[in-house]
C-alpha cells in the first residue's frame, strides 16, 4: 500500500506512535520480533500514512494506531485494514478522530449521563472524589477498548461495533462500571479510583470474553439507540452554545 507525501508533522507523529503500539505483542515488539514480524510496524505505518493522505480532514489522531494495529493483527492485510479503518472512522464513529474530537468528547459525556441515570450513586461518588470522566474513559473510546481489554474480548466488542454501531461502547462502559460498583464506592480518593479503573479491565471478568459479552447485554439493561441520540443532540447543542459564548466573550472589548 502506497501513500502520497504527508505533511512532515503528521509523518513524525505517526512514526513516534509506532513503537508505542502494542509493545507487549510479539508482532509489534521490535526487540522480540523476527525480521518478518518486524514488518508489522512498517505495515502499520503504511496503513496510517495512507489513511492520513486519503482523509486529510482527519489526518492522524492518536488512538488510530491501536485501531489500525489490531485490524492488522486480525486481517494480516494492509488493504483490508485500510478499508475497515475507513469504515470505522467515517461511518461508525464520525467525528471521533476529527481535529476537535467532538464525537468522542460528546460520547464520554453521554456515558456519564447514562451512569447518572442507571447508577446515580456511582455518578455522585465519582464526582465527589473529583474524577473527570475524561480521565477514566478517553482511552476506552479513542482505542475502542483495544489496549484496554484483553484482545479476544476487544475483538468480540468490535464484532458488535461493526454490526450494530457505537451503542456497544456504552454497553461495555456501563457493564465495567456496574460490575465493579461496590469496589468503586469503596474508593475514597482520586488515585485509588484511577487505579481501580485500570485494574478492572484486566481482571477475570474481562478475560473470559464469552461471559463478559453476556454481561454486556445484561448488566446495563435497556439501552435504546433513540435515547443515546437524544443525549448526543442535547450535549452537542450545549457544546455549541458554550463555544459561541466563549467566542463572543473574546470579542468583547475590555
Amino acid at each position: 500500500m502506497a501513500a502520497g507525501a504527508l505533511e512532515p508533522h503528521v509523518d513524525e507523529i505517526i512514526r513516534t506512535d509506532l513503537p508505542r503500539t502494542f509493545p507487549d505483542n510479539i508482532y509489534f515488539n521490535h526487540a522480540s520480533a523476527s525480521e518478518d514480524d518486524d514488518a508489522y510496524q512498517q505495515q502499520l505505518y503504511r496503513v496510517l500514512a495512507a489513511y492520513a493522505y486519503h482523509n486529510p480532514r482527519v489526518g492522524y489522531c492518536q488512538g488510530l494506531n491501536y485501531v489500525a494495529g489490531l485490524l492488522l493483527l486480525v486481517t494480516h492485510s494492509e488493504d483490508t485494514s485500510f478499508w475497515l479503518l475507513k469504515v470505522l472512522v467515517e461511518n461508525k464513529l464520525p467525528d471521533y478522530y476529527s481535529p476537535t474530537m467532538d464525537g468522542v468528547i460528546t460520547d464520554m459525556e453521554v456515558l456519564s449521563e447514562l451512569v447518572k441515570e442507571k447508577m446515580p450513586d456511582i455518578h455522585s461518588h465519582l464526582n465527589s472524589v473529583g474524577l473527570p470522566w475524561t480521565v477514566i474513559t478517553t482511552k476506552w473510546f479513542m482505542c475502542l477498548f483495544a489496549e484496554v481489554l484483553p484482545t479476544e474480548t476487544a475483538l468480540r466488542i468490535w464484532d458488535c461495533l461493526f454490526y450494530e454501531g457505537s451503542k456497544i461502547l456504552f454497553r461495555v462502559g456501563l457493564s465495567l462500571i456496574g460490575r465493579h460498583k461496590q469496589d468503586i464506592l469503596r474508593c475514597d480518593d482520586f488515585a485509588s479510583v484511577v487505579q481501580l479503573f485500570k485494574d478492572m479491565t484486566q481482571d477475570s471478568f474481562a478475560l473470559h470474553c464469552h461471559d463478559f459479552m453476556q454481561n454486556v447485554f445484561r448488566i446495563p439493561g435497556t439501552l435504546k439507540r433513540s435515547h443515546i441520540e437524544r443525549l448526543r443532540s442535547r450535549i452537542s447543542e450545549e457544546h455549541r452554545k458554550a463555544k459561541e459564548a466563549k467566542a463572543s466573550e473574546s470579542k468583547t472589548p475590555l
